[in-house]
């Protein structure tokens, strides 16, 4: 083909045979085999009312541009319209999320004589919401497969215990997929995810449109986490009351839940002693539920630091903080038998300290920057001891250069310490250590005990992600993730019913989200296996992972016991 409205690689594409679009990187990328259709992206002017009535699939975008998905013998007459500027086919669009699935052994256990596809089983997704509307999330009629939708930043109707949000159910959800617009359906469930994450999460793990997810036939519980904030982060309260809403549900519909989570944050010991690590620990032992978290995305991102503090030497760690940061924080985690002072030299050189250890606040001032610190003692739940320290500004910005942050010995036990920053999205680029450590980098509440850290790999390469959080060592701590899944360029469903690509933690978790759906679908709801949720599930998906190439030991703090093979992980 020599279309003049087409680009030269879907020109040429059109020229190869099947088994070379096979064996090209590139110009196989947005066909698709089985239905023989392509996804192209159309510069156009004027209306579209007369290629839809080709039957053809039409996503309009702001701009003049469009997606559009139609039959490969169609291509050549779209071009003939007048309206049609140009065409193009995606570029680097590989579809992860099915090559995920192989990856992860999904497809044969879909297949017969197992069959799996999640019936039965409530997959909880508490995220920043989802869109509803899309074929994604809806059985063959039409109707829902959402079983409940809390949306706490909805104020009116809070689901029964709950004092935020309003909760819609499957019967009023059904109601608005009903009328015959879009903009109806979102007065009757004003319920958005303006984001998309959630969507793209709930797409991956269980959807059932063009690109299918791990569990494309369980229900679905979303929940749309409040933000006190416009413009700010949920909050681990939120957090705290959407889980606990997901098992409560669970057991009203006497089904079993896996539930997940794709946020994290920094703060805390990392040890499982945080309220919410210690809350997640334990209501993993109510009902049948099985909890998948993401280890985050900070595992390249210079946030943190780990180290040894000798008997007869000083500690130097240096903090490069970028100009124009605003603030920032700065969290010092050590053994409480350990003794010892602790300075801060600001980039001019001044030095405050030796910090005095008493309990409570502490200020200083210096240049144009105000220290906040508060030196902590051991909780009930910890033996451990925290020193906090925030950077505020004096005027607009916080003194930018290098900090050192100096620990001179005292009587030093074990020595170890642990320092952390914010997340990476809250921060300047160049504001990190100049010596990180890689260890420790997983994400709260992925440190919880009794549930199941998920870290993320490259299912083309089958490397692993080096943004993915990784495990600690020392201070008492499990080597974390368990366990890896896709999460570089996965492909998954957006609000408006396009797909895009993704990448981070947050796109592995729910590979083993609908992965431990599949596992419980066999035991419980089949008569398999009863038990087969909480532990008894890890214990089954680690037995079942495949090892990654470039390790020598397993399991280790990157990759955990391997990849995510499902068919490996049941007992037949």
């Amino acid at each position: 083909m020599n279309g003049q409205k087409i680009e030269n690689m879907l020109n040429l594409a059109f020229d190869s045979t099947q088994a070379e679009r096979e064996k090209s990187l590139e110009l196989d990328v947005g066909y698709n085999p089985i239905s023989r259709e392509w996804d192209v992206i159309v510069k156009y002017s004027g209306n579209l009312e007369e290629i839809r009535a080709l039957g053809i699939q039409v996503v309009e975008l702001t701009g003049g541009y469009a997606i559009m998905t139609l039959r490969e013998e169609l291509v050549e007459q779209l071009s003939d319209f007048a309206q049609v500027e140009f065409i193009e086919k995606p570029k680097r669009l590989f579809f992860q999320d099915m090559i995920g699935n192989t990856e992860s052994c999904v497809p044969q256990v879909a297949r017969a004589p197992l069959s799996l596809s999640g019936k039965g089983v409530l997959m909880a997704v508490i995220d920043s919401g989802i869109d509803y509307t899309l074929s994604d999330f809806r059985r063959e009629d039409g109707s829902t497969r959402i079983r409940a939708l809390w949306d706490q930043t909805i104020e009116g109707r809070p689901p029964e215990g709950y004092l935020i949000g309003t909760e819609y159910t499957q019967e009023e959800i059904n109601q608005a997929l009903s009328l015959p617009t879009r903009q109806e359906q979102l007065a009757k469930v004003p319920s958005r995810d303006v984001s998309g994450h959630g969507t793209a999460v709930a797409g991956v793990a269980a959807g059932n449109g063009r690109y299918q997810g791990v569990a494309p036939e369980s229900e679905l519980l979303i929940v749309k986490l409040g933000m006190p904030r416009e413009e700010g982060f949920p909050r681990t309260t939120e957090l705290m009351q959407a889980v606990d809403y997901a098992v409560k549900k669970a057991l009203e519909f006497q089904m079993p839940v896996v539930i997940n989570l794709s946020f994290g944050n920094t703060y805390g010991a990392h040890d499982g002693t945080s309220l919410l690590e210690l809350f997640l620990t334990n209501i993993a032992n109510v009902w049948k539920n099985v909890i998948c978290i993401g280890t985050g995305n900070e595992g390249n991102v210079a946030g943190h630091v780990v180290g040894n503090v000798s008997a007869d030497a000083q500690t130097v760690v240096s903090l490069a903080v970028q100009e124009g940061e605003r603030a920032m924080n700065l969290q010092i985690w050590k053994a409480y038998q350990d003794e010892m002072d602790i300075s801060l030299i600001t980039p001019s050189g001044v030095q405050i300290g030796p910090i005095q250890e008493v309990l409570g606040t502490q200020r200083f001032a210096v240049g144009g920057t105000e220290i906040l610190l508060y030196y902590g003692e051991p909780s009930p739940f910890s033996i451990n001891q925290e020193i906090f320290i925030d950077f505020l500004p004096t005027e607009q910005y916080i003194s930018g250069g290098v900090w050192r942050i100096v620990l001179t010995p005292r009587e030093i036990v074990t020595g170890q310490f642990a320092m952390w920053l914010p997340s990476e999205t809250v921060l300047s680029p160049q504001t990190a250590f100049l010596t990180p450590s890689e260890t420790g980098t997983n994400t709260i509440p992925s440190t919880a005990q009794r549930t199941i850290a998920v870290g993320a790999y490259d299912a083309r390469t089958r490397s692993y992600a080096d943004f993915s959080g990784r495990g600690q060592f020392g201070l008492g701590i499990r080597i974390r993730p368990d366990i890896v899944a896709p999460g570089v360029n996965v492909t998954a469903p957006v609000p408006g019913g396009t797909y895009a690509q993704f990448s981070g933690t947050s796109f592995a978790t729910p590979f083993v989200t609908g992965g431990a759906a599949l596992l419980m679908e066999w035991g419980i709801v089949n008569g398999n296996d009863p038990y087969l949720y909480g532990e008894k599930v890890r214990a089954y998906l680690i037995r079942g992972a495949r090892k990654l190439p470039g390790f020598l030991e397993w399991p280790n703090n990157q990759a955990g016991w391997g990849a995510l093979c499902v068919r490996d992980s049941l007992p037949v």
